[in-house]
């Protein structure tokens, strides 16, 4: 297995785990979310969410609850993931952090 391949199945995995950790830290169950990663892959999720022009519903709860370190544009940010989304990608999620009040030395 190449690289890509171990860094997308790494992806895969933690992008369950966001989903896990927002059930049990914030009591949101983002099923869709879920099945959505179970069906199309974490990295296709996320390049679906990155390309819709609006924030999900998920995010927003994330913002509300002060936790913008457990959203998915944050996840596709941290350095073993950086090699599977596009500069573009990476700076939506960028800009989405941002604009909802992230420092930008918090960012990853």
């Amino acid at each position: 297995m190449d690289d890509q391949s171990q860094s997308a199945r790494r992806f895969d995995a933690a992008m369950l785990e966001l989903y896990e950790t927002w059930k049990r830290e914030i009591r949101y169950s983002a099923n869709r979310f879920r099945q959505m990663v179970v069906r199309r892959g974490g990295v296709e999720t996320a390049r679906r969410l990155l390309g819709k022009p609006d924030v999900s519903s998920g995010f927003t709860k994330l913002h509300d609850a002060r936790r913008l370190e457990l959203t998915m544009e944050y996840l596709v940010l941290q350095r073993d993931f950086t090699s599977l989304f596009s500069f573009e990608e990476r700076g939506v999620a960028r800009g989405r952090l941002i604009d909802h009040g992230m420092a930008v030395d918090r960012l990853p």
